[in-house]
């Protein structure tokens, strides 16, 4: 069974920087690809950003400049370092790993709540 545990997560004023982490445990085969997705009050999961098997990232446009996805050495940590903080990044943080025969599967964590003040 693969287990994500997040951290990092908390109250900040708008401009500050936040880091989170997600560690991953278990047995993964097919390592596809670890992400960040957010859920804000009322509004549907969004991705924030992904990194690859093979390194490439991708972003929502919204963070684009802004964030920063990286991985550990051990390939089992992601990291999300988010900078100028907007009251609109305010969400509950997912960490996300797609996994097995053609990335079929998924594993979530918890999520850690990032609320940005004005």
């Amino acid at each position: 069974q693969v287990q994500l545990v997040e951290s990092g997560g908390g109250l900040v004023q708008a401009g500050d920087s936040l880091r989170l982490s997600c560690v991953a445990s278990g047995t993964i085969l097919g390592r596809n690809a670890m992400g960040w997705y957010r859920q804000a009050p009322g509004k549907q999961r969004e991705l924030v950003a992904r990194i690859f098997s093979y390194g490439s990232t991708n972003y929502a446009d919204s963070v684009k400049g802004r964030f920063t996805i990286s991985r550990g050495d051990a390939r089992n940590t992601v990291y999300l370092q988010m900078n100028s903080l907007k009251p609109e990044d305010t969400a509950v943080y997912y960490c996300n790993i797609n996994y097995g025969a053609l990335g079929s599967l998924d594993a979530w964590g918890q999520g850690t709540l990032v609320t940005v003040s004005s």
